[in-house]
């Protein structure tokens, strides 16, 4: 009954918040901007399959593990998760984390809390960390193609140092672990105190075993660590077309060099400002700021900011109809999950 009842609510507030976006952009926006952008449009839509297939198999490779049988999904429905957590994301106000949630709460019958919150929890660390070595990507190419004047430069470098130390860090947490860490910082927030600590003091066994499965991806599967990493990070160069493509339409003489470094630049920005609900106008300041610093029109920015709009209603629509179609077995589910439970000495 409850996850009927998740579902549902993730499917109403899907809909609720696509016709929100349906209704602000304006169905002939959306129509004449299609128009524009011709037979462009078709290449903006397809990049995303494809990227959404490089991080099903970043995804995957985090979840199989060999001792587990039943974490061995099929493709597609790891596909199919990638594709409506991503929806909910875009839909998700503030944060953009809805997602994360809704997906541990569909692997959970088949892999139990702890290696669903886990692999959940460890692809969106690889996400992040893919995203922060794109960033660092980008400074070559903004030093080697751009001109740079002093306060680009500066940029640059407080870019370099950030991305650096959220490399460290990354670091930190595939060696020592995540959740525990996390809430003694929060047990130290006043207000917060007494609450954690009760928290961690029930679920500790839980928190630890989570942390060892985060710790035993690099130190026992770097194979599939690497694999991951390596499949979202393309994922991040992929994304790029979509900008590319866009800007051929409206007839930019843009390089794919270019398109990476713009990419790579709206990205940090509205990343800067990720409390904004479904990055209203940080999306287009970034891409007209990027598009300033390669010697192009800032203007052009709002164009290509409603065709991504548009290719993520586009995506939200696939999202929604994938997770209607959802359906579990739920003996199935139970009869894996005491497997699970099993091997991995869960009372």
């Amino acid at each position: 009954m409850a996850s009927k009842l998740y579902k549902l609510l993730f499917f109403v507030i899907g809909i609720a918040t696509l016709c929100y976006m349906v209704y602000a952009l304006g169905i002939d926006v959306i129509w004449d901007n299609i128009k524009k952008t011709g037979w462009w449009f078709l290449p903006v839509l397809g990049s995303w399959l494809v990227i959404y297939l490089f991080n099903a198999i970043a995804f995957k490779a985090i979840i199989q593990e060999p001792a587990i049988p039943a974490s061995n999904l099929p493709f597609g429905s790891v596909l199919k998760l990638t594709i409506t957590g991503y929806a909910i994301n875009y839909i998700t106000p503030f944060v953009a984390l809805g997602g994360e949630p809704y997906r541990i709460m569909e692997l959970k019958p088949y892999l139990g809390i702890q290696k669903a919150s886990s692999s959940v929890l460890l692809y969106s660390l690889m996400h992040m960390f893919s995203h922060v070595l794109f960033w660092l990507a980008s400074i070559v190419l903004i030093l080697i193609y751009v001109p740079v004047n002093a306060i680009m430069v500066t940029g640059c470098a407080i870019m370099f140092v950030t991305g650096v130390v959220l490399c460290y860090w990354f670091s930190r947490v595939y060696k020592k672990g995540f959740t525990l860490s996390t809430f003694r910082v929060l047990a130290k927030i006043p207000g917060l105190r007494k609450k954690v600590s009760v928290f961690v003091a029930e679920k500790r066994q839980s928190l630890e075993e989570i942390d060892y499965q985060i710790t035993e991806l690099y130190a026992r599967r770097r194979e599939r660590f690497f694999k991951a990493l390596t499949f979202e990070f393309i994922a991040r160069v992929v994304g790029c077309i979509e900008i590319f493509c866009t800007a051929k339409a409206i007839g930019l003489n843009m390089s794919v060099v270019q398109s990476l470094i713009i990419s790579s630049g709206s990205s940090l920005f509205a990343n800067l400002i990720f409390f904004f609900p479904m990055q209203l106008g940080t999306r287009e300041g970034g891409l007209a700021l990027a598009l300033k610093s390669v010697g192009m029109p800032a203007s052009s920015g709002i164009f290509i900011g409603i065709i991504m709009r548009i290719r993520e209603v586009f995506w939200i629509i696939i999202g929604l109809a994938l997770m209607r179609i959802s359906k579990s077995n739920v003996d199935k589910s139970g009869e894996v999950l005491e497997e699970v439970n099993d091997n991995m000495n869960i009372r």
